[in-house]
């Protein structure tokens, strides 16, 4: 029976520079990146490649519009490798064009069209959040269905995941703090999945500890504390991103696609409106498993007892990011039902790695006490 793979060759540089040297982008490349990476460490640097700044197709979370677009610009173009310097929706978007069919994105989706990897894929990270340069994830908006969905196959991993603090240091504190977010629940959800075994744990528990003793120092010294820690923030993200990558995430990722798809809320912030909420709610239905050992390591950290975790690791994260209410993001009553159909029809793939069964009316509780 499997267990645990990791199939992108991770690398790590200092700086882009190093980075460029042993790379040579140029001709028969296809670069995704966004204006500013582009301005301040490629420009001038890749001539030859083809260059392309998501943004000019669309803003916020990656959708399959923004593919199409992309799609047809460039279907035409004959590129051998594909490199993407970016956050996770540009990490996202750039795998599916390692792809030999990419549209109608729909489709591809739906498993209606042959899967197979034609180009070879370079994923570099500028956030400490999504690890998506070391899963075989990628999601997108399908806004003809009005939810988040996940492609997850084989052919999604990249060939080599790069890693290059330099590129964070300029990476606005909310975009920080929600991209971290991700990366904590990505290793908690991994942590508890019913999929994890001793090697997923290990770098679940090391992602964890990185992190919250990171928010620890932010909070004491301020913003900038995060600076000469973002080497071991990026690590974090890569650990939980391979974590999850084996185990999976669980609910708290399911039930928080809607909120971003309808109100376009940042992915870690979405997730962390559903955390706590989900995760008191595991600690009801079954106080004795996997959770049990969670706590009890959560509390090593925070200082605090096993009972008060999830009260102290919302304090703490409420220093990075606040959490708020549903009704505060625009949400209607009415359409926490909507919500409740959306994740119990569209998210089977991530509710199977729930600690424990979440039943519809579970989760529609869930989502009346976080309203």
């Amino acid at each position: 029976m499997k267990q645990f793979s990791v199939k992108p060759t991770i690398k790590q540089f200092d700086t882009v520079t190093e980075f460029l040297s042993e790379y040579k982008i140029g001709q028969g490349d296809l670069v995704f990146a966004s204006g500013s990476t582009y301005g301040k460490f490629l420009k001038e640097k890749v001539e030859g490649a083809t260059v392309i700044n998501y943004r000019n197709y669309g803003a916020g979370e990656p959708t399959d519009l923004m593919v199409e677009g992309i799609y047809n610009d460039i279907k035409d173009l004959d590129y051998a490798r594909v490199f993407a310097i970016g956050g996770g929706t540009i990490l996202d978007v750039a795998k599916l064009f390692a792809l030999k069919n990419i549209s109608p994105v729909v489709d591809l989706y739906d498993k209606k069209l042959e899967i197979a990897k034609e180009k070879e894929l370079i994923l570099v990270p500028t956030t400490c959040g999504t690890g998506s340069e070391v899963t075989n994830i990628s999601i997108l908006e399908l806004t003809t269905k009005n939810t988040k969905m996940g492609l997850a196959v084989e052919e999604l991993y990249a060939d080599d995941a790069v890693l290059i603090p330099e590129l964070l240091h300029d990476l606005p504190f909310k975009f920080f703090a929600t991209s971290s977010i991700d990366a904590l629940i990505h290793s908690i959800e991994s942590f508890t999945s019913p999929k994890a075994n001793p090697f997923t744990k290990m770098f679940s528990l090391k992602a964890m500890e990185l992190i919250l003793e990171a928010y620890k120092v932010i909070v004491r010294d301020g913003e900038e504390a995060r600076i000469p820690l973002l080497g071991d923030l990026l690590v974090a993200s890569t650990y939980a991103g391979i974590a999850f990558g084996n185990a999976g995430c669980a609910a708290v990722h399911a039930m928080s696609y809607p909120l971003g798809a309808a109100y376009h809320v940042a992915h870690g912030e979405a997730n962390y409106a559903m955390f706590t909420g989900v995760y008191k709610t595991y600690q009801k239905l079954d106080p004795n498993g996997s959770i049990t050992e969670l706590n009890t390591y959560l509390a090593g950290i925070l200082g605090c007892k096993d009972t008060e975790v999830y009260e102290e690791i919302e304090t703490l994260l409420n220093h990075i990011i606040t959490k708020k209410p549903l009704h505060e993001y625009g949400v209607k009553e009415e359409e926490l039902e909507v919500f409740t159909t959306t994740v119990m029809e569209k998210q089977g793939r991530l509710m199977a790695n729930n600690y424990v069964e979440l039943t519809r009316d579970t989760v529609l509780a869930i989502y009346k006490e976080l309203y």
